[in-house]
């Protein structure tokens, strides 16, 4: 498959308010591969995997977050990372 990698660090009220499961829905909404986890300092860290403007889709919902949540920054980089094939996505334990 071609696709694009990013991983995605979101900072604000983004814990205790199901940003998690807010972002595992977009991305199965999306067809994205991947995971994301809460971060002890605070803020929320994923990886998307897949197609391009898919995970675009992805990134711009994490932008906003869901009801509840106040998205103070984003900011999301291109990885070069190995993708597991046939991995969907996954919530994490926090790091």
């Amino acid at each position: 498959m071609s696709g694009v990698i990013r991983h995605v660090r979101v900072r604000g009220r983004v814990q205790g308010v199901g940003f998690r499961m807010f972002v595992e829905d977009a991305a199965a909404m999306h067809g994205i591969e991947g995971w994301v986890r809460n971060r002890r300092d605070g803020s929320v860290e994923a990886v998307l995997a897949g197609d391009p403007e898919a995970v675009r889709a992805v990134v711009a919902a994490c932008r906003r977050g869901p009801r509840g949540a106040f998205v103070e920054s984003e900011g999301s980089s291109i990885l070069l990372a190995q993708r597991h094939p046939g991995e969907r996505f996954s919530v994490l334990r926090t790091e």
